[in-house]
């Protein structure tokens, strides 16, 4: 297994909850209503298990890999990723305000659709430049012997986050995908 399959593989369950967001956001939209408790979960899932873990897997790990072999970091597409990655936790920062906020005075609707549907549009878009084009690249150009140096460093990384944690996001998305998208599969 190459270390660009490990991200592919955790972008898939990113990308359940991002199915589950956007049913979240279109019963706001729709119905006016919202499970505080489920947004917050998700606000959890994506600063711990998107963010900490996979994005730093990425900026910590394999970002200068690539680096080290050839691809320029501030005029290419790691660049780019970066750049996202920042916008993306700046939509979470917000989300995270407007749930807050909700709970204080039920009136932050209209943030909380704003910044789940920026992150949402930004992530998807994300993950596609990711999969077909900057994990291609890390591929051809990362040696083989250094993409299992990634690998061992990335296991390291779901270590420090600590024992159990990986697979509790991972149950979290199915329980949440099981409720909100109705497919009972595991991931």
């Amino acid at each position: 297994m190459k270390p660009t399959e490990v991200l592919k593989e955790e972008h898939e369950v990113i990308k359940i909850i991002l199915d589950v967001l956007e049913k979240i956001v279109d019963n706001i939209v729709s119905k006016g209503q919202v499970n505080v408790n489920h947004l917050e979960k998700i606000v959890d899932f994506i600063k711990t298990f998107a963010d900490k873990c996979h994005h730093g897997k990425e900026e910590d790990l394999l970002f200068p890999a690539m680096e080290e072999f050839g691809i320029p970091k501030d005029e290419g597409p790691i660049g780019v990723m970066l750049e996202e990655h920042d916008i993306g936790r700046n939509y979470v920062k917000k989300l995270a305000e407007a749930i807050n906020e909700y709970k204080n005075n039920k009136n932050s609707l209209k943030d909380i659709v704003e910044n789940a549907s920026g992150y949402i549009n930004l992530l998807r878009q994300h993950i596609d430049k990711e999969n077909d084009i900057l994990y291609m690249m890390a591929d051809m150009h990362i040696p083989d012997k250094k993409q299992k140096i990634l690998l061992k460093e990335f296991e390291k990384v779901e270590e420090k986050m600590g024992k159990g944690v990986h697979e509790k996001y991972h149950h979290l998305a199915e329980e949440l995908r099981d409720e909100y998208l109705k497919k009972n599969k595991p991931i």
